[in-house]
């Protein structure tokens, strides 16, 4: 059997990924296998690991689930392919269903009226694994991680596994898979490497392009937003000055009416005696 151990490969950079044939695509794997992927210093944080030194994010696996267990904000399958080792494939709980209650509060909330709701560990959509039950055979697709130093898969999608031929084509496609390509060292020429630095650099380039367009349209949009409210404000005051005008030649117009009111009043009072 392959180990993953090998102090001699070469390791490339992060912008070579994109011409790995690993790093992008769903690597069918064995448990045993995914328990031999190593980190490697300067990948740290990235959830990227290795065999041999082909960089690998997500794998696939089939199996016979054998256990299934639910702790705070997780349930954790445990799913044996019999390769010789089983892997715990941890599914993630709704943050609404979880993130507010403690571990015993957790026990006790499960109920017929309303279960728990499962996400998948990427993009948080809802995943109903009501089916993953001890005995059913499925296929599972995560991402890795490590907990309590074991290999560990965050669940993203699955598919039940109906019959034993899909499975067995699925084992064939995965021992293939391990003695082509996981077994061989990844290559790369130097002009290959050279190339794909060029390109990272390029993207990066056109990457802080956009950001500094995305800058000036943001610093524009803010200039035309204050100039509108400068606009706004302007026509703001010389209404007020009109209504201010207007009030005052009301209160104008309202003072001469009184004079004149008073002045009829003197001069009706004046005639009667």
């Amino acid at each position: 059997m392959a180990t993953a151990e090998n102090g001699n490969l070469p390791f490339y950079p992060a912008f070579c990924f994109r011409a790995s044939p690993t790093h992008f695509t769903w690597v069918k794997m064995a448990a045993v296998d995914v328990h031999r992927l190593k980190r490697r210093p300067g990948f740290e944080g990235q959830n990227i690991f290795f065999y041999l030194n082909h960089p690998i994010r997500f794998v696939s696996l089939v199996g016979i689930i054998v256990a299934r267990t639910d702790v705070f904000k997780r349930t954790i399958l445990t799913l044996d392919d019999s390769s010789g080792e089983t892997i715990e494939i941890a599914v993630l709980k709704a943050e609404s269903e979880s993130s507010d209650r403690t571990p015993h509060q957790q026990q006790q909330q499960q109920s017929p009226e309303k279960a728990t709701r499962h996400v998948a560990a990427t993009n948080r959509t809802t995943l109903d694994i009501s089916p993953l039950v001890p005995g059913t055979v499925v296929q599972v697709k995560g991402t890795l991680s490590v907990f309590r130093a074991a290999m560990q898969l965050q669940l993203e999608r699955f598919f039940l596994v109906r019959d034993t031929a899909a499975e067995m084509r699925f084992v064939d496609q995965r021992s293939r898979y391990l003695v082509e390509l996981l077994t061989v060292p990844w290559q790369l020429t130097g002009e290959e490497v050279e190339r794909l630095r060029l390109e990272a650099e390029a993207e990066e380039e056109r990457a802080e392009e956009e950001q500094e367009r995305a800058r000036r349209r943001q610093r524009k949009r803010a200039e035309r937003e204050e100039k509108d409210q400068r606009r706004i404000q302007r026509l703001w005051e010389r209404e007020e000055q009109l209504r201010e005008k207007e009030a005052g030649l009301c209160r104008e117009a309202g003072r001469s009416a009184m004079r004149g009111i008073q002045r009829k009043r003197v001069m009706n009072i004046s005639s009667e005696m």
